[in-house]
């Protein structure tokens, strides 16, 4: 069959053996769970990236970066209300919610990247 048919079906070209390049919305990923060991200096960098990529890759693609740049500022917003949080003591508590919020949004992001297709629920503040 003519590949073109399946141009706007990206789950279909992905199958035909046209498959993009993940190696850089995976980095992403990995940096931004770096970013709980680095102080978030490593998500700043993934965001950056995820920011020079979005719209140069088919639709699927496209929404890990979507869904990557959304994680990083839910990320700083999370984190932020977590430090002014620890003022009150009750902060370690959303930090240690907001470190579990980010690992399964990572996680999420690269099964979904693994099985070639747009992460779930790209638009939500949760999981």
């Amino acid at each position: 069959m003519n590949d073109n048919l399946y141009q706007d079906d990206d789950r279909v070209v992905a199958e035909h053996g046209h498959a993009p390049d993940t190696t850089i919305p995976i980095v992403v990923y990995v940096l931004h769970l770096a970013g709980m060991v680095t102080g978030g200096l490593t998500s700043l960098v993934a965001v950056v990236i995820a920011y020079v990529y979005r719209g140069k890759g088919p639709v699927w693609i496209d929404e890990h970066y979507r869904y990557q740049i959304r994680t990083f500022w839910l990320a700083l917003l999370f984190f932020g209300v977590s430090g002014l949080l620890t003022l009150v003591l009750i902060g370690f508590l959303t930090w240690l919610a907001a470190v579990v919020w980010l690992v399964i949004r990572c996680v999420k992001g690269l099964k979904a990247l693994n099985e070639k297709r747009a992460p779930d629920n790209v638009d939500t503040w949760w999981v």
